[in-house]
């Protein structure tokens, strides 16, 4: 074999920070400027040549091992050569498409770890090899440019979901049941002859499918799918798709061809993906290759040299250092460019810090300033000073990276901490209103002791996700004396309040026909049984599914109900009424006016307004948008208990 290995001529420090005796990088203030890289790590591949390049920081020795079989032992070892302080490089002068590899890392103290890339884009079965594959034999026919730019966040309806849980039941009617080309199957029908699938998605008029985590995760056998479940929170490959989604798991490049197919799917149904990134923390970070090959780097310690639990699963990762930063740079660029992504929702981007989640945002503008950042804006104990988190309240900070707005969620419904029996406005708990409304307006004289937000872009409003109980759940605890009825009236009342407010809608996949958990809150490790889409629900909800979808309808159709910035709902938008269970406010510009008025009671409310003719576009549970019923000489509107009645006029 010929080997062209490169040479560094500088000179190498001669005292590697490396304390023996704990096998922990010493990280002081001068390290990333004596060590970080701005070279692409991991491999850069021609069919010639292959060159790979590792940043391990502290390491005597570096040997890539090239396995002759993907799933096979025999392997020869290659010495890798320091290039500059802590980077390592070897060419390889042969085709080594579809060849796995790891690295062989020697410490000073003698110690000895193998361990895979940490930039690794392919993998074997489990994650348990990297693999060199040639990117462009992993294009799937008619695979396109990305799509034209999106208009604006605020035009955006978000959907999420798990690619396993979309279509693992029977009733979804797919043949492809958990995987990505699932997702995209056509044609596909309910036990009642509804539409499932992509043509649902199509049906509801969402404009982004966020998918839970669909890389690499640890926890779930990729070749037998079924044997375990897991949301997929547990990071192992950040660049890697999840093989469990694959139809072949051992074969490193249809997980990548199909993660494509599904994309190009969706893109080709008018519908962006926004992917799920848990940046934040991995699943295990003695096994990680991130402690592998720079021990004590990527991960925040404690004072007392334990690790830093913000996240509540072990360890936060350090975005402020160096090369944890451009890690994340480097993946996001990795996902959007290869990949087509749309957008990127972050797992606790609280952990994180707020120069790095603005260099995120950066970095896609100079690929399309139209991708979305969205991310959960939580104050957590990390051991990073408050004023540097990417939180809610520093949202001031970070312009155009939307924080999913907790505030009006527990106001709408109660908290759902301690067993979730807090109540909201949905549910009687009083004075609510007030703070729904200020929520509503979109950052509009937000209090800014309470979060940083200026613009409806940075507001992300829902009412239920993935995490916590289903909506549906949480009202069987909290009103467990309702009838059905009434249940179902004050959870369409509570997803209406998210729908028409100002800001970037969410919609928890289900949400629109009531989904249930069977009363579990974190189903996170919990059976498909419980995770999956239940298809039958939506043939039994089909008036719940049709109202959502009208709402959804309504908001695309009139920009009034999505303006893009603070400014213009100063101008356009005003609070009429929030007390005692109602909220009333109208929408007006040069040739519209609407009233919105939402009744958080049982009982029906009367509301006087200016006497005119108006168009009744949503009524009692119903959205008439296509020859709405025309109220003459109005000059009062009777609401229904638990529901939301919007009036518009010609002016």
């Amino acid at each position: 074999m010929e080997i062209n290995s490169l040479v560094f001529t500088g000179q190498l420090l001669k005292d590697p920070p490396y304390n023996v005796d704990t096998g922990l990088l010493n990280v002081t203030e001068n390290f990333d400027s004596q060590y970080a890289t701005d070279k692409k790590l991991g491999f850069i591949y021609a069919p010639e040549r292959t060159l790979f390049r590792l940043w391990a920081p502290v390491a005597s020795r570096i040997e890539l091992i090239l396995f002759n079989h993907l799933y096979e032992d025999e392997a020869e070892h290659i010495v890798m050569k320091q290039t500059a302080p802590g980077t390592f490089e070897v060419e390889v002068l042969r085709d080594l498409d579809n060849t796995a590899y790891k690295f062989g890392v020697f410490y000073p103290d003698g110690n000895y770890v193998e361990t895979t890339d940490p930039y690794a884009i392919a993998a074997t079965s489990n994650g348990e090899r990297s693999v060199v594959v040639d990117l462009s034999k992993t294009n799937p026919q008619k695979w396109n440019q990305r799509m034209p730019a999106f208009t604006a966040s605020t035009d955006a309806v978000i959907y999420e979901a798990s690619v396993r849980d979309f279509t693992m039941a029977e009733s979804s009617g797919a043949t492809n049941r958990g995987k990505f080309l699932g997702v995209i199957e056509e044609g596909t029908t309910s036990p009642a002859g509804l539409t499932t699938g992509l043509d649902y998605l199509k049906e509801m008029g969402i404009t982004h499918l966020q998918l839970m985590p669909m890389y690499d995760f640890e926890t779930v056998n990729e070749e037998n799918q079924t044997e375990k479940y897991n949301w997929g929170y547990d990071p192992q490959n950040y660049n890697v798709p999840e093989g469990s989604y694959a139809t072949d798991a051992r074969d490193p490049k249809t997980r990548i061809r199909e993660m494509k197919q599904m994309i190009q799917g969706l893109h080709d149904a008018g519908i962006r993906v926004i992917m799920d990134v848990v940046y934040n923390h991995v699943y295990d970070p003695d096994s990680h290759p991130f402690e592998l090959v720079a021990p004590g780097y990527y991960f925040r310690r404690n004072a007392d040299g334990s690790l830093s639990n913000g996240t509540g699963v072990g360890n936060d990762t350090a975005s402020e250092r160096e090369m944890m930063k451009r890690y994340i740079l480097n993946s996001v660029k990795y996902w959007t460019k290869e990949y087509h992504i749309d957008g990127f929702r972050f797992d606790l981007m609280g952990i994180h810090d707020v120069d790095t989640m603005n260099a995120v945002r950066d970095t896609l503008d100079e690929i399309d300033p139209s991708i979305i950042v969205l991310g959960e804006g939580w104050n957590l104990n990390t051991s990073l000073a408050e004023e540097r988190r990417a939180t809610s309240i520093n949202a001031r900070q970070m312009p155009r990276i939307a924080h999913f707005n907790d505030a009006m969620r527990t106001a709408i419904k109660g908290s759902d901490m301690d067993g979730a029996f807090d109540t909201g406005f949905i549910s009687g708990k009083p004075f609510m209103e007030q703070w729904i409304a200020i929520n509503q307006q979109g950052g509009l004289f937000y209090p800014q002791d309470i979060a940083g937000y200026q613009q409806p872009d940075q507001m992300v409003q829902y009412v239920e996700a993935h995490d916590n109980h289903t909506l549906y759940d949480k009202l069987v605890i909290n009103m467990a004396h309702d009838d059905e009825r009434t249940r179902t009236r004050r959870h369409l009342l509570a997803s209406t309040l998210g729908l028409l407010a100002q800001g970037i809608p969410f919609v928890h996949a289900g949400q629109e026909f009531l989904r249930t958990k069977q009363g579990h809150e974190n189903t996170y490790n919990q059976s498909d049984e419980i995770n999956k889409m239940d298809w039958d629900r939506r043939d039994t909800k089909r008036k719940e599914v049709a109202y959502m979808q009208g709402l959804i309808r309504l908001r695309h159709s009139e920009p009034l109900f999505r303006m893009r910035s603070s400014e213009e709902i100063a101008k356009h938008m005003e609070v009429l009424q929030a007390d005692y269970y109602q909220i009333v406010w109208q929408l007006e510009n040069e040739t519209d006016l609407y009233y919105v008025f939402f009744n958080g009671n049982g009982d029906p409310r009367y509301f006087r307004i200016e006497e005119d003719n108006y168009e009744l576009l949503v009524h009692d549970c119903q959205v008439t948008l296509d020859n709405p019923r025309v109220w003459i000489d109005t000059d009062e509107i009777k609401v229904e208990g638990f529901s939301t009645t919007v009036l518009h006029k010609k002016k």
